[in-house]
């Protein structure tokens, strides 16, 4: 619809904030707007608190990177979990995944991107600085586990992480290939990430 096609500023404006969102055009925009018109008032404040709450309230783990409530993330914060082995991923979402699987009981170290320098990303703007450090500061010797996609980012990402930390850990290893060249983790099914997981294999360059 073209803006003079709305019947309301108010719906207009709502409509092109959902369809700001990945994946969401603004046809299916439209649906979830007049959706949420339909739902009772309380129910839409709630909704809108919730996405505000993501900006004022939600924080990153001192440790991991991982999304969190507090300074420690819930995982770094289980003296249950394995802290001697370190699981470094891209994002979020990948936590998220290898969770999903039950394969795995250590922790993890979020990266918050791949090196693409196609997209302008380098080094510096990912936490392997914060890693690092991880490593020197850690009194145990510690397993890195590179699970990170398998597209040429990922292989880059993986490269320049253990050239960095090589000397520093015991033992770097990465996921067993059940993944594709190519596959994303979040993608995976749970299955076959939670083999690739448990099959890991060391790292070589």
């Amino acid at each position: 619809m073209t803006p003079d096609n709305y019947p309301s500023k108010v719906l207009r404006e709502a409509v092109e904030a959902i369809s700001s969102l990945p994946g969401v055009g603004s046809r299916s925009a439209l649906r979830l707007a007049l959706h949420l018109l339909r739902q009772p008032s309380e129910n839409i404040h709630h909704f809108a608190d919730s996405v505000a709450a993501l900006a004022d309230d939600v924080h990153y783990c001192s440790e991991c990177n991982m999304i969190a409530d507090g300074d420690l993330c819930g995982i770094c914060a289980d003296r249950s979990r394995d802290h001697k082995q370190i699981c470094v991923v891209e994002s979020v979402r990948d936590v998220m995944s290898i969770e999903a699987t039950g394969q795995y009981r250590g922790v993890y170290h979020v990266l918050g991107g791949i090196i693409s320098p196609i997209d302008g990303v380098g080094p510096s703007d990912l936490s392997i600085g914060s890693l690092v450090q991880r490593l020197k500061d850690s009194q145990e010797p510690v397993e890195v586990i590179l699970a990170l996609s398998g597209d040429v980012e990922g292989e880059t990402t993986a490269f320049y992480i253990y050239r960095q930390i090589e000397g520093l850990a015991a033992k770097v290893t990465t996921l067993a290939r059940g993944l594709g060249f190519g596959d994303d983790l979040e993608y995976a099914d749970s299955l076959t990430l939670g083999r690739s997981i448990v099959n890991r294999q060391p790292f070589s360059v």
